[in-house]
């Protein structure tokens, strides 16, 4: 498996960072911007199917998805894997290693990946000097929270085609408040098997699944992609209504 490898020619300023330009994201004010500046010590670039961060490892940093896509997983001991979430440009990732002291998931990179580094070692600093940036972190913990607690509901109560339509909803839905970073907000880079793992069903019950939403021409499969074609049929299915929020804080 392909190690994480640091950028060594290529950082991004801060003032430039490309997500700083959707208008998805709230923007930083001078005071905050140039501690970022400080608290950002370099880009890390991760191979597709590499692994950023190990359930049961302590981590010295924080990362902010710069491009691509991850995913957040736990694994049980026979080898079953449960995907918890999906990571895209704007997410922090390792905030519960800092914490806890150690990750109780793994982050493994779904694309080729590309992070912001931050040092855990001035999270004490951020608290206690930049009480925005504290509280953005408080946000970004609580709509986490917010999203476990929908995906629960899907694997919890929602029939396996519910399931399948929430999920590739919400997926949709997030990239498209990307439109920028993207090229496709149509397109996912998920495949059956990711699918399955995510709304713990069987493989096989997955591709009989997706293949009645492929059937009322709601998503087409390509070549280990998923395109959505009717995001509105596919919350009506799930009984979802699609709100997600319209300004969003990231570090």
């Amino acid at each position: 498996m392909d190690k994480p490898t640091y950028a060594k020619t290529s950082r991004i300023s801060c003032a430039e960072c490309p997500i700083r330009l959707i208008s998805h994201f709230r923007e930083f004010d001078a005071e905050e911007l140039e501690f970022i500046k400080v608290f950002k010590t370099g880009e890390l670039s991760v191979a597709q199917g590499a692994t950023l961060l190990m359930e049961g490892v302590q981590s010295a940093h924080l990362y902010t998805v710069l491009s691509g896509w991850a995913f957040r997983s736990k694994l049980l001991q026979d080898g079953r894997r449960q995907i918890l979430n999906y990571v895209m440009p704007g997410d922090l990732v390792g905030l519960q290693g800092s914490l806890l002291g150690e990750m109780q998931h793994t982050v493994e990179a779904l694309t080729p990946l590309t992070v912001c580094v931050f040092e855990r070692g001035r999270m004490q600093e951020l608290w206690e000097k930049h009480g925005s940036l504290a509280h953005d972190l408080t946000w970004i913990a609580a709509r986490e929270e917010r999203i476990l607690d929908e995906h629960l509901l899907s694997v919890g109560r929602r029939s396996a085609l519910e399931r399948a339509a929430y999920l590739l909803a919400f997926l949709q839905q997030r990239v498209k408040n990307l439109k920028g970073l993207t090229k496709q907000h149509r397109v996912l880079p998920i495949t059956q098997s990711h699918v399955a793992d995510t709304l713990g069903l069987s493989l096989v019950h997955t591709n009989k699944t997706l293949r009645k939403l492929a059937n009322l021409k709601l998503i087409r499969w390509l070549d280990s992609r998923c395109e959505v074609l009717d995001v509105d049929g596919l919350c009506e299915i799930a009984g979802w209504n699609n709100t997600l929020p319209e300004c969003r804080p990231f570090l």
